[in-house]
């Protein structure tokens, strides 16, 4: 029987993206190691959360994965000492950082690598701190998942010895509705979702918004915020408060009301490592307009429309050309469609599942 101990000790509640990518695989994963015990090392918040999605047992690990010291420290410690006190036969550390050493093989899923790309866009003084604790990781892990190829290039890139050691496997979109159903056919609402680091550049995206002319302004939709929105003062300073509405955190039932009442996504980021935006829009029929950068062609395709992240009046013009035009927005629709049908969480986790095993053996 394989054992494998599970790295939650990031899982809050509150990460989105990664916390989405973790549910997904391990709802499924049973499937494709037959026979194996799973144990999830989990952080104050998910033992108090639950985690009905998870094929195993959950131990506290008394770390909060919201304290980011703490979290680091126990990622450093706590994840070696676990899996040698359970007797693991490999550990998975889904969420970039692991183990500063352990004698039982370590898979770690590098989901980007943006600490290195862009220190900048890493708030406040974390960027060396995660550069450190990744390539540590990254070193001397067994096996690296990301989520890309152009992810695989840049751990390639800043860790040239792992570059033998990196499986690529593909996430895919949740969600989804009849193709027959048609979200925001006559619209003029567009949605825009994520967390306000300055990657995503909803800055970008506003100021986009203001050089549409009011008689042609769409009102765009923004939400992802967990306190206090730091995009309000921006909205003020524009004069867009009857243009934008900032929705913060929602639920997952007012996110698919949103997804029905809007004509297109936008995803302006200046970086990801892989794009989950573009194919959950996707999977609901929703046509996409995102940045030209190479991880979001590489998940659209030729299903979106692309604009310069660095330039607002290149935004500005795809959202114009793209509401003033419905038949090309249908023809997104379909081509998001068949793009979207390409991914799937299933073998996500059956591909997880191969670099799990691979590393045992």
């Amino acid at each position: 029987m394989t054992r494998i101990l599970v790295d939650l000790l990031f899982y809050t509640g509150t990460k989105g993206g990664m916390e989405s990518y973790v549910r997904r695989i391990y709802s499924e994963m049973r499937a494709f190691i037959p026979g194996a015990e799973f144990v999830g090392l989990a952080s104050t918040e998910l033992t108090a959360l639950g985690a009905p999605w998870f094929p195993g047992e959950l131990i506290n690990s008394g770390v909060s994965g919201e304290n980011r010291m703490s979290w680091a420290w126990g990622e450093l410690t706590a994840v070696g000492r676990a899996a040698e006190r359970i007797g693991a036969d490999v550990v998975h550390c889904p969420a970039n950082l692991g183990p500063r050493r352990s004698t039982v093989p370590v898979v770690v899923t590098t989901h980007d690598m943006l600490p290195f790309r862009h220190p900048e866009y890493v708030p406040g003084p974390y960027a060396p701190v995660l550069r450190v604790l990744m390539k540590t990781v990254a070193r001397r892990a067994a096996r690296i998942v990301t989520i890309s190829a152009a992810s695989a290039a840049d751990i390639a890139r800043y860790v040239p010895t792992a570059a033998n050691r990196i499986d690529v496997v593909p996430l895919a979109g949740s969600g989804g509705r009849p193709a027959a159903h048609l979200p925001g056919a006559h619209s003029n609402v567009l949605l825009a979702l994520g967390n306000r680091l300055p990657h995503k550049n909803f800055d970008g995206l506003l100021r986009a918004i203001a050089l549409i002319p009011t008689a042609e302004r769409p009102h765009l939709v923004v939400t992802g915020s967990h306190s206090d929105d730091p995009l309000t003062t921006l909205v003020d300073e524009l004069g867009l408060a009857d243009s934008v509405t900032l929705k913060g955190w929602v639920d997952d039932a007012e996110l698919e009301a949103l997804y029905s009442s809007a004509a297109a996504a936008l995803v302006p980021s200046f970086f990801e490592g892989f794009g989950l935006p573009v194919l959950d829009a996707m999977c609901r029929d929703l046509p996409v307009l995102c940045s030209d950068i190479a991880p979001l062609r590489e998940v659209a395709g030729d299903a979106a429309l692309y604009f310069d992240p660095r330039s607002p009046q290149s935004m500005a013009d795809a959202i114009t050309r793209a509401l003033g035009n419905r038949a090309l927005l249908a023809s997104l629709r379909v081509a998001g469609r068949e793009r979207a049908a390409q991914f799937s969480w299933t073998r996500t986790a059956e591909l997880t599942a191969q670099s799990l095993l691979r590393a045992v053996r």
